[in-house]
């Protein structure tokens, strides 16, 4: 017993130590929001409150640039989540030639990097009339997110058991029906794993958004952001840590109202 805590008590002391360092930045934003005169330093404010956030909200900097954010973000997550699903059915239940190929050259697409595609992208983007649009920033966030999406849903498909399906068809149900009404919802887990991950991939992209869009009324929060505060030579650093809250708030929530859908899948399957 007493080796077990020798051993294990150096273990839990590195782990704590790499925990606070990583805990401690992100405690910048929390107290600085609250702080009317915050700087770079991470210290308790003399007199909290809610005057950033105030500021913010009466300033009208949220609402436009949070409204297209959220445009952009929930599109691709619906758009994502119905593509990949149907995408990856086959690839689950059906054998065909060159599958294992096809399967490794979706998840070398997942791997290319974005910098890589800005030239040409830009080049297709302008002659397709879609520059400096939403639906331009939604089609090339879909395109991005789809490749790993795909590659996720394929092995969560892979764990659902084809007897539930012939149990559906012999009842009389189609392939899709039987996909819509048996094999989704045991996949619950899988389909909160893409959502969340498109919905992230969009929601906080800032590189595509600068490149594509011109027109301030079309920026969303990620370039906002950067565009308002970094007009000035001074910072304002609580205004900027209460945006920086309320933008990590959708992403939040959205993990919340989804988390309860990663073990309700697995049980799911289980009990059919």
């Amino acid at each position: 017993m007493i080796r077990r805590v020798f051993v294990t008590t150096p273990i839990y002391i590195l782990l704590v130590v790499v925990g606070l360092f990583f805990l401690i930045p992100l405690l910048w934003p929390v107290l600085a929001s609250i702080n009317p005169t915050a700087s770079l330093a991470v210290g308790w404010p003399a007199h909290p409150g809610l005057d950033n956030f105030i500021a913010i909200i009466q300033g009208g900097l949220i609402g436009q640039p949070f409204a297209n954010s959220a445009i952009m973000a929930v599109s691709t997550m619906l758009i994502v989540m119905i593509l990949a699903s149907l995408a990856a059915y086959p690839l689950s239940r059906y054998q065909f030639r060159y599958k294992g190929a096809l399967m490794y050259s979706i998840l070398f697409a997942s791997a290319l990097p974005l910098l890589a595609m800005v030239t040409p992208l830009y080049a297709m983007y302008v002659s397709l009339n879609l520059v400096d649009t939403l639906i331009g920033c939604i089609f090339f966030f879909v395109a991005s997110s789809l490749p790993f999406s795909i590659w996720l849903m394929k092995n969560f498909l892979d764990s659902v058991p084809i007897e539930l399906e012939e149990a559906a068809w012999i009842d009389g149900a189609s392939t899709f029906s039987a996909l819509w009404r048996i094999v989704l919802p045991v996949c619950a887990s899988g389909i909160s794993v893409v959502a969340v991950w498109s919905f992230l991939g969009a929601w906080t992209n800032f590189f595509v958004p600068l490149i594509l869009l011109q027109s301030p009324d079309l920026l969303p929060a990620s370039v906002h952001i950067y565009t308002f505060f970094g007009s000035y030579g001074q910072v304002n650093y609580g205004q900027l840590a209460a945006y920086a809250m309320l933008y990590a708030l959708p992403a939040v929530a959205l993990y919340t109202l989804v988390s309860r859908f990663f073990v309700k899948g697995v049980s799911g399957g289980l009990k059919g």
